[in-house]
């Protein structure tokens, strides 16, 4: 019989050795806990794999699964010295999900489940706390009530806020036992109205449904959202952890906390977290009440303290990472509820992972393994200039970095909504919630009233790089009015704030930022990186100050500059116009004259921007429309211009336009069509290597040539260009170095790159295009579905941002291997979008490439990612 419940208690775990993917991380942290001899409140494990069999088997659970959790909780039974259902000694337990990967406050938890009015009479008299008693059972009905049955919180908190203004008192604390006894009244009402039955009393019922809770909880829409943005998949679902209650509710002392082996948000190795005297873990993690900073307890109760510190120590050491704890204090004794690696913002990810190397815990490839390629991007984002003029609010808790403004709005559905028709926004809310994971991930920043910094705001916030300012509790919030206030100043919806996540200020209005400073961590981490990854990190760039940018992150050359972008600087859009309206040659090449100059000293300055690397120069791509105006004012100021009647230009629009632009009379086609075109650039790229070879700047172009789908395109355009660079090389009578290749975008040059290998002497696969016609998907179109493909499973990732393996990169495999089959140092890289993609990198790793090619700002993620790939895949 198939064994699916693993108990730990005593100083002994079934679940030993089992893993994250068979007990979930809480589970399989609490075992390993247990095994370690840390006191950990004893219960059992029900697996992943009965998850899965409930939702394969249309929410039904194995035959034997009752027996066995009847089973364990007799031994859960015998280890407290307590019954489940007694009245007199009632044993109170938890039911907690918990996935092989952490989903911080994604799925469902019950606490002091066991409780009904003859338990809590029990309890009562076990422990002589008649206000603890009913405070356990107000708890549980709410959080029954909320989780399991799905009754909106709100209703609980609105009875719950009426009986503290009767007490005339501020802290759910201060409330009375009698007090208690009236708010749990009035919860079973509320309880009774919403579900038309009255609450369940026995306790085998309660943990019944509260198991089909958190299972169902796994794929609940804010789960779901979790993990797609966090590209999560592969998980079979999560465990559920039934455990005996400890309390932190027993009086004053008695707590609970969260706390983090180092700090999450900065890296530092210090001892951080938050804890609350006569509370549950709750009230810490929702933000309920502000909690105090961890380091109080030592002086409120000093033996607990020094014993959490000293577990806290052990537990990093032996994990090797950082350590994200929850405990609770009861009378004095202290229990460890959890322990997982702590997630982490990317400065902090970056200095942890070096300072473990230097302390000897970790070694350099590990290091490099902890730090996730996508991560910093946070740390290349601006900071706000320190010699702004600013208008401080208020300030609140540094709960997660950065610098962050944008329009304030209230509801997380809100934010969602404004974000996608092109705003940015600050998302503002008392405090967050789950369900508000989807507007979290949209909003730039987010700014709560309440909650400290282990808040699920702040935990959220840190895990998606986004600015977070916790329990500010200067702004007082109207969800009605869609304002807050802070004194006398009033932020009304759509007004714009900016939030400092480094130092908790919230400002006013728009302040200036300047660029990031990259510490000696960074440098050290990314100098261990580029002594593994295998290939070489190339930048899109089309300026001086783009390549320079890039080469400052550590680019190794140029893999796309694009020389249409040129075109449309200052009036050299003019010179573009007059050889498009050009009726001959000889018109087309008067104009491109006019065009030389200035190509040639585009060139001039990115090759002495990138002296020594290689440049790869891609000729004119887009269709002639794209330079052409098509509003009436702007074709009537180009006629003027160019002294030609409107009429020319409207004939020419209309020529000129294409039904699909995306396959039409773009790329070498226009380099066939028009071969003065692609003459004239390539005369300015050469000539401007020889400009600056004189100057003593070791210049390395790469022509590219782009949309190739036939050896006959390449032959062509390759022979003119190369009777070009005769005639270049010859009147300054010198020689160069210069390579000539072509992108590989077209499924037919894929297809037949052992032909065309035969001319090219490099291939770049320009992946958006080869995407959109693999696909035969438009790029600018697609949006409108895509994003419904991934939610609905009928694509794991949107195409356009992460490589189809199965698919686009079959072609790209194929290319590869005749490519090189015929010319074997043949050299590849890749130069769309997909070239700063984690992913799409590691794709790019394994089929043999000698570089990728990304915008500046994504040079140090390819960094990265490479190494990751060579670390991987060796």
């Amino acid at each position: 019989m198939p064994k699916y419940c693993y108990a730990f208690a005593n100083g002994k775990a079934e679940g030993k050795g089992k893993g994250k993917e068979l007990l979930g991380g809480k589970g399989a942290g609490l075992a390993e806990m247990t095994d370690l001899g840390i006191p950990v409140p004893p219960g059992f494990t029900i697996s992943t794999e009965v998850c899965k069999v409930y939702y394969d088997n249309d929410r039904t659970y194995p035959e034997s699964l009752d027996g066995e959790i009847d089973e364990h909780i007799v031994h859960l039974e015998q280890a407290m010295g307590a019954k489940f259902g007694d009245h007199d000694n009632p044993l109170l337990v938890s039911v907690r999900s918990g996935a092989a990967v952490s989903m911080p406050g994604m799925m469902d938890t019950v606490l002091n489940l066991g409780l009904n009015p003859a338990a809590v009479d029990g309890l009562i008299k076990k422990t002589d706390n008649p206000r603890f008693g009913w405070d356990a059972y107000r708890r549980f009905i709410q959080m029954f009530g909320n989780v399991v049955m799905g009754i909106n919180g709100e209703k609980f908190e609105h009875e719950l806020d009426a009986v503290k203004q009767s007490a005339g008192v501020a802290e759910d604390t201060d409330l009375s036992a009698e007090h208690l006894q009236d708010v749990v009244k009035r919860f079973e009402n509320v309880y009774e109205q919403h579900t038309g039955k009255p609450f369940p009393t026995e306790p085998r019922e309660q943990l019944r449904l509260s198991i089909d809770a958190v299972f169902g909880s796994w794929n609940n829409d804010r789960a779901i959202k979790y993990r797609q943005l966090n590209k999560i998949a592969g998980l079979i679902g999560t465990a559920v952890n039934v455990q005996a209650m400890v309390f932190g509710n027993m009086g004053n002392t008695s707590a609970t906390g969260v706390c983090f082996t180092r700090d999450p948000a900065t890296g530092e190795n210090v001892f951080y977290g938050e804890y609350l005297i006569n509370a549950q873990g709750e009230d810490v993690v929702a933000g309920i009440r502000t909690p105090h900073p961890i380091a109080k307890l030592g002086e409120e109760m000093p033996d607990a303290y020094a014993e959490l510190v000293e577990t806290k120590n052990r537990l990093e050491r032996h994990y090797a990472d950082v350590q994200d704890m929850e405990f609770t204090i009861q009378e004095d004794k202290l229990y460890f509820l959890q322990t997982r690696t702590g997630k982490r913002t990317a400065p902090a990810a970056v200095k942890i992972a070096v300072d473990m190397v230097e302390e000897g815990m970790i070694t350099q490839e590990i290091a490099l393994q902890r730090v996730e390629a996508g991560q910093l991007d946070q740390l290349l984002h601006p900071t706000f200039d320190p010699k702004a003029d600013k208008v401080v609010l208020a300030t609140g808790l540094p709960a997660s970095p950065g610098a962050a403004k944008g329009k304030v709005v209230f509801t997380a559905d809100d934010a969602e909504a404004w974000v996608a028709r092109g705003e940015q926004v600050i998302l503002v809310r008392s405090e967050t919630s789950p369900e508000d994971i989807g507007g979290m991930h949209a909003a730039r920043g987010i700014l709560t009233a309440t909650g400290g910094m282990t808040s699920h705001a702040a935990v959220v916030a840190r895990g998606m790089g986004t600015c977070c300012v916790a329990g500010c509790g200067a702004v007082v919030i109207d969800n009605a009015s869609k304002q807050f206030s802070v004194n006398s100043t009033t932020v009304k919806e759509g007004d714009i704030i900016s939030l400092d996540g480094s130092t908790g200020e919230v400002m006013l209005g728009d302040v200036p930022t300047v660029d990031p400073k990259l510490g000696d961590e960074y440098h050290k981490l990314m100098g261990w990186a580029d002594g593994v990854r295998t290939m070489k990190i190339r930048t899109n760039a089309d300026t001086p100050h783009d390549a320079q940018v890039a080469r400052d992150f550590g680019a190794e050359g140029i893999g796309l500059c694009r020389t249409e972008h040129m075109f449309f600087e200052g009036d050299r859009i003019v010179a573009v116009r007059e050889m498009i309206l050009a009726d001959d040659e000889a018109g087309r090449r008067a104009a491109l004259a006019k065009l030389l100059p200035m190509q040639r000293d585009d060139f001039v300055g990115i090759f002495t921007t990138m002296n020594g690397l290689p440049v790869t120069i891609r000729l004119l791509d887009p269709p002639l429309h794209e330079f052409l105006p098509h509003e009436e004012d702007s074709q009537q100021e180009m006629a003027d211009t160019l002294g030609v009647s409107i009429d020319v230009v409207r004939r020419k629009v209309k020529l000129l336009h294409e039904f699909n632009p995306m396959l039409g009379h773009r790329g070498c086609r226009l380099g066939i069509t028009y071969p003065e075109i692609y003459e004239m650039q390539v005369q300015a790229i050469l000539e401007a290597a020889v400009a600056v070879t004189a100057k003593d700047v070791n210049c390395l172009p790469e022509i590219m040539i782009p949309l190739i789908g036939t050896i006959q395109e390449l032959t062509f355009t390759k022979e003119r260009a190369l009777a070009v660079a005769e005639r270049v090389l010859a009147e300054a009578a010198t020689t160069l170095e210069f390579l000539i290749g072509t992108m590989i975008e077209i499924p037919r040059a894929a297809l037949t790159a052992d032909e065309i290998a035969a001319e090219a002497q490099f291939f770049s696969f320009g992946t958006n295009d080869l995407t959109q016609m693999a696909f035969g998907y438009s790029r600018d179109d697609s949006g409108g579905f895509l994003t419904e493909y991934v939610q609905k499973g009928i694509l794991p990732d949107d195409p356009f941002q992460t490589i189809d393996e199965t698919g686009v990169g079959q072609l790209m495999r194929i290319a590869v291997e005749k490519g090189r089959g015929a010319r074997p140092n043949l050299k590849i890289g890749i130069c769309g979008e997909h070239g700063g993609d984690p992913a799409s990198i590691d794709l790019c790793h394994r089929l043999g490439m000698n570089y990728v090619s990304c915008s500046p700002y994504r040079v140090p993620i390819a960094r990265l990612a490479a190494a990751h790939a060579a670390l991987k895949h060796g």
